[in-house]
């Protein structure tokens, strides 16, 4: 299966939340593979960085899953979810990362974008 998100964001919020710096904004294309990506972006966490999310909110089968790494908040969605909560517009007046917007940056749920403060 592929586990490769599709339409990555990265949103900088910092100057406008308290409770993030960032939401990582990506689409599945069906709840097999948000429950795949979400998966694989805790695991990878942990083995990589030795962090677990501090909660995991929705369910795959509903269209969005996020998971909150503190500094981090993690949005995958299905397109049809994704458009109905509009996160992008919300909060897309904001500093994004363009450059995120390639599906190569997260593969097998690893986000490979390093953002340099």
């Amino acid at each position: 299966m592929d586990k490769k998100g599709e339409d990555i964001l990265l949103l900088d919020i910092r100057e406008e939340a308290l409770f993030t710096d960032y939401f990582l904004i990506c689409n599945g294309e069906n709840d097999r593979q948000i429950r795949a990506l979400a998966d694989n972006i805790a695991a990878e966490a942990k083995k990589k960085a030795d962090i677990l999310p501090w909660g995991q909110e929705g369910n795959a089968a509903g269209g969005w899953v996020l998971l909150d790494f503190g500094d981090l908040i993690v949005h995958l969605f299905s397109p049809e979810m994704r458009d109905y909560y509009k996160l992008d517009e919300l909060w897309g007046v904001h500093t994004s990362f363009s450059g995120c917007n390639n599906k190569d940056h997260v593969q097998d749920g690893i986000f490979s974008l390093q953002v340099i403060h």
